[in-house]
């Protein structure tokens, strides 16, 4: 039972962090990792729950812009702009920068807005978040 509480643990802290919510699952997997559970497991619960987390930021995007003009939308007219024409510029490809804090969550909302075709988010921010997954357990079991 312990086993399931901390892979689901691990999963929605995943999933959180990769919403708009200010929250981090990077130390649950190092702390699992330590812990002695299956590195392999907690990498896949993880950027499984990550993923879908960004995937929700994608379904967000493309059903947030009607409410644009709405005086609690959350991005100024001006940031939303800005990051519209951000992702314009370096295109699909700047999905592979997903899981960097900060700019990674609204990144993923904009490509909904811009309707990005959702087997090409999945796929490039799928490869972001594990690669990113896969190289905090090399660091933190000292693969080598």
């Amino acid at each position: 039972m312990t086993d399931l509480v901390a892979y689901a643990g691990l999963f929605l802290s995943a999933l959180a962090a990769a919403t708009m919510l200010p929250m981090q699952s990077e130390a649950v997997l190092v702390g699992l990792l330590v812990a002695d559970y299956s590195p392999w497991l907690l990498i896949a619960v993880a950027s499984v729950g990550n993923v879908l987390g960004s995937a929700i930021n994608w379904l967000l995007g493309r059903g947030i812009e009607r409410f644009r003009n709405r005086p609690w939308f959350p991005a100024s007219e001006a940031g939303l702009q800005r990051a519209q024409s951000w992702y314009r510029r370096y295109g699909k490809w700047s999905l592979l920068l997903s899981w960097v804090p900060i700019i990674g969550d609204p990144l993923t909302v904009i490509a909904g807005v811009l309707r990005e075709p959702f087997w090409v988010f999945l796929l490039l921010v799928a490869v972001a978040k594990t690669g990113r997954y896969l190289v905090l357990a090399a660091i933190t079991l000292q693969w080598t």
